[in-house]
């Protein structure tokens, strides 16, 4: 199986200001791109060889596949769930009656999302995630890690690393995740609940 990459609903330059075109083809046209091509040339010969992406994530041990196997399945996950034009500025049906269940309220949710982020030392992700019961947690994954590891199904996330923001946040991290929800299609984040 060749991992490919995902291909982006909007154009480079669609999600500015929140994130820029540049941002767009470093982090996703060469970023990205490394990661899967790193992948595909890791798992040939191996037992992962004719794995997809979700199940490499899940099972690799520690070490070069599952590092790039994990930043190939956030970044896809990531980009995805983005629209220059949301229909809505907050989830609906099912996903939003989960967050008000398990968080409170939306703005809630935002706040615990937000700090998750921000509070991780280092690079990784923040994540929204449903166990099998369809309660929802927030996690925070360090490097290249995913919930699907601890059998989790991931929902929404927020890259923490640098490069995801560095060239139009510099270091504010805390304002960068701010902006993201700008542009979050929960149409989108909505049907990975099932």
């Amino acid at each position: 199986m060749t991992h490919q990459m995902p291909q982006l609903p909007y154009a480079s330059s669609a999600l500015e200001p929140v994130i820029s075109q540049q941002t767009i083809e470093f982090h996703y046209g060469k970023h990205l791109q490394t990661y899967v091509n790193n992948l595909n040339n890791l798992v040939k010969g191996t037992e992962f060889e004719d794995k997809n992406v979700e199940f490499i994530a899940a099972h690799a041990p520690e070490g070069a596949i599952f590092n790039n196997a994990g930043q190939v399945l956030n970044h896809t996950l990531y980009f995805l769930q983005f629209s220059p034009a949301p229909d809505h500025k907050e989830p609906t049906d099912k996903l939003a009656e989960a967050i008000v269940r398990d968080f409170g309220s939306f703005e809630n949710f935002k706040k615990e999302f937000n700090a998750a982020g921000v509070s991780l030392f280092g690079s990784g992700w923040a994540w929204l995630s449903a166990d099998k019961e369809g309660k929802l947690h927030i996690t925070k994954e360090p490097n290249g890690s995913n919930p699907v590891r601890n059998g989790l199904t991931p929902l929404l996330c927020f890259d923490v690393w640098e490069h995801a923001y560095y060239l139009d946040y510099q270091n504010r991290r805390a304002d960068h995740l701010n902006a993201l929800w700008e542009i979050i299609d929960w149409d989108v984040v909505g049907t990975r609940l099932g």
